[in-house]
């Protein structure tokens, strides 16, 4: 995209601001063994950003890698013997290690400055521009920047080699390339956009936004280069405008910057009357950045989420606010070979992350195991989605095929990754880890980098104590399942014991703590989308009341037994965070989870998760702490009725809960009010005489606001037999 605004070189004559050539779109690629050995020919095309097994003609054997990890996590089910463990990355089953991408560009006429950018590409990206190497980079998560004006050609064609790792098994091993012990395959590309820019003299290297609720302010940090063998002094021009509106506010400053060096500028200016940014209310901004010879603009949101210690809540803008979710597991959806351009599609993914969510009552979703595009975060901005942004680190020592990094490189990589991100309302919460008994982030890493977010975004770092007074902590609470042990599975009747307990069940491994807790990771119940078992809930699924279920019952049991579980964890506000796993994952022969989806490619959810599990993640919740299989006809009880309300306003209306029987006739019916202060939580006693009739029912809690129609009101179910007394 070319800017085509003037300003003057000083010198009587005009030169133009920033020139951004993308370079998305189709690639030449060949394939090499060695490093060094470029092909010869380069006969398959593949499309940028994406990933290399949608090259056409298709390579063969493309993502396969058997990660030490995965080996590790096969040996723990009883897949593979303990010989089998091994200590180098991973096995590859395919005939190469290197991909090389290459296209040809036009240079514009002569600038001073020329800078490629590689948003992000795996395993590991080495660039060459005419035959000269430029730089290499081993991240897999954060662009990688390389100056080519030396190389170049001015106004001709220019031939841009990009080399990237096949497998992650040719990355050095203490490279943060991502861990997984749950991936079977690792598929390589370029999977976010590539562009050059052009400028002259000072150019805008980095740009942060900050923005402050109170007062309501933006903070701007531009890091400005100079590329020139002179020292320069120029003036900044700062200007923050609605997006796609008109400008509110603006500052200028002026820049001193010694020969071929940077120097850092920063300016606070007032914004009284801006719109803050939530789930509800998108409202985004821009921050313009110009200079003599450049101009660069980011968006960004007035929005600020902390969690606190002392009440263990979230705060959005202020004021407490429960989180209700999901995760987002796309490098393992890249497996998946209904992936293909999925992640591309702006309208897919728009509907993955702004129309499903806002259907199922999530404000808060987890990018687990992998980073997205950079497209997506700003889709998660517009739409007014949540995220928690995690850094695919999965390292605990209980599994010692666990991968170990070099912590200044891993200090390096975790500052790209926030670089790359910092701007995004969307993105809230950072979190250093996944499941991970890994000290040295918290001693180490996160010091070292949570200072550089002038935005002060708190940190979640897994199984390890938080390194903040006020960071949260996670908690993944798998009730009733051990996949791991053979002789276990999740039983139906176990539900039960939830009647006793108090919503605050906790895991071995995490850390002893009163911090605000998240629970992004719950309900073992995963199915193929065929409705088959997953790896990991064969067993569950064999102890449920029919062991030789159909794919139609399996898929109903496990929406109901999921939505049993969110209305209970959400019930006794032990938790700042309610995330369900999985939303997007892969579905393939040996997948250990599974999502909830009947058509991927539509974004069809099953009918039943979407019904029932809809239904419990409702800011009006109702939980009916009953889990009984059985009653006996004809009696008289108490059923304790919960409703929580996750509105900044109060919640009146009725309560009735209802018998009734397979056809939806009612059997008995009893009725209360109820009133839950903003964010509150009110438990109900209400009495209901039984059916004398034995047979199979529905036991129903049914929230009613005032003066709303039924839409607005929350249903909890439950199913129950009536048995005739005993004589």
């Amino acid at each position: 995209m070319r800017d085509r605004r003037k300003a003057s070189d000083g010198r009587g004559g005009a030169r133009a601001q920033r020139q951004t050539l993308s370079l998305d779109g189709e690639w030449e690629v060949g394939e090499s063994l060695e490093a060094d050995s470029a092909p010869s020919s380069f006969q398959h095309r593949v499309p940028v950003p994406g990933l290399t097994h949608s090259a056409t003609p298709p390579f063969p054997e493309v993502d396969e890698f058997l990660s030490r990890e995965n080996i590790d996590n096969q040996i723990g089910v009883g897949n593979l013997p303990a010989s089998a463990r091994i200590t180098s990355a991973g096995i590859s089953h395919q005939p190469r290690n290197y991909f090389w991408y290459r296209r040809y560009f036009i240079a514009p006429l002569h600038r001073d400055c020329a800078v490629l950018t590689v948003n992000k590409a795996q395993f590991g990206s080495k660039v060459s521009v005419n035959g000269a190497l430029v730089g290499q980079h081993v991240g897999c998560y954060s662009a990688a920047s390389y100056d080519i004006a030396q190389p170049l050609r001015w106004g001709t064609s220019n031939e841009v080699l990009i080399r990237i790792g096949a497998h992650p098994g040719v990355l050095p091993p203490d490279s943060p390339c991502g861990t997984d012990f749950e991936k079977t395959r690792w598929t390589p590309g370029i999977y976010d956009s590539v562009s050059v820019a052009f400028t002259d003299s000072l150019m805008i290297e980095t740009i942060q936004v900050a923005p402050k609720i109170s007062p309501r302010q933006v903070l701007i940090q531009a890091t400005v280069r100079n590329t020139t063998a002179a020292a320069r002094t120029g003036p900044v021009e700062f200007a923050v405008h609605e997006w796609k509106g008109s400008e509110v506010a603006s500052a200028t400053r002026t820049v001193s910057v010694a020969a071929h060096t940077s120097s850092v500028v920063t300016v606070e200016i007032p914004l009284p009357q801006a719109k803050l940014w939530s789930p509800e209310a998108p409202n985004l901004y821009a921050a313009r950045i110009r200079l003599p010879d450049d101009e660069v603009m980011t968006r960004f949101g007035l929005r600020e989420l902390r969690f606190d210690t002392v009440t263990r809540r979230a705060y959005l803008n202020g004021q407490v606010y429960f989180l209700r979710g999901s995760n987002i597991t796309l490098h393992r959806f890249f497996e998946d070979p209904q992936s293909g351009r999925l992640p591309w599609n702006e309208a897919w993914v728009r509907r993955l992350l702004g129309d499903l969510p806002r259907r199922m009552h999530w404000n808060f979703i987890r990018l687990c195991i992998g980073p997205p595009p950079q497209r997506w975060l700003d889709i998660a901005d517009e739409e007014g989605l949540m995220l928690q942004y995690e850094f695919p680190i999965w390292v605990a020592t209980m599994r010692p095929g666990g991968k170990h990094y070099d912590t200044g490189e891993l200090i390096q990589e975790f500052k790209g990754w926030m670089r790359d991100s910092w701007n995004h309302p969307s993105v809230a919460l950072w979190d250093a880890s996944n499941e991970s008994d890994f000290p040295e982030l918290g001693a180490a890493v996160i010091p070292a980098v949570r200072g550089l977010d002038l935005s002060g975004r708190q940190w979640e770092n897994s199984w390890n104590p938080p390194s903040d007074p006020n960071d949260p902590v996670e908690d993944h609470p798998y009730e009733y399942t051990d996949y791991r042990d053979a002789r276990k599975g999740y039983l139906y009747g176990d539900m039960e014991l939830l009647e006793v307990r108090s919503g605050a069940d906790r895991i071995p491994g995490t850390p002893p703590t009163g911090h605000a807790m998240i629970n992004n990771e719950y309900g073992a119940l995963w199915l193929r989308r065929d409705g088959g078992p997953a790896v990991y809930t064969e067993k569950t699924y064999a102890t449920l009341p029919y062991p030789h279920a159909t794919a139609a019952e399996r898929l109903e049991t496990g929406a109901y037994l999921l939505a049993g579980l969110t209305e209970y964890w959400r019930a006794f506000r032990y938790f700042a965070a309610v995330m369900h796993f999985v939303y997007l994952s892969c579905d393939v022969p040996g997948a250990v989870t599974g999502d909830n989806f009947r058509d991927v490619e539509t974004l069809e959810l099953h009918s039943n998760f979407e019904a029932w599990v809809g239904e419990a993640f409702k800011p009006l919740g109702v939980y009916i702490n009953f889990w009984r299989l059985t009653l006996q006809a004809g009696i008289e009880r108490d059923f304790e009725v919960m409703i929580i309300n996750d509105h900044s306003i109060a919640s009146r209306g009725e309560l009735s809960l209802r018998l009734e029987d397979s056809s939806g006739a009612p059997a008995a019916q009893s009725t209360v009010p109820y009133e839950v202060e903003p964010n509150g939580q009110q438990t109900r006693r209400v009495p209901l005489a039984l059916s004398a009739l034995p047979g199979e029912y529905w036991l129903k809690a049914v929230a009613m606001p005032a003066g709303a129609d039924d839409s607005s009101s929350t249903t909890s179910r439950r199913r129950l037999s009536l048995i005739a007394q005993k004589s």
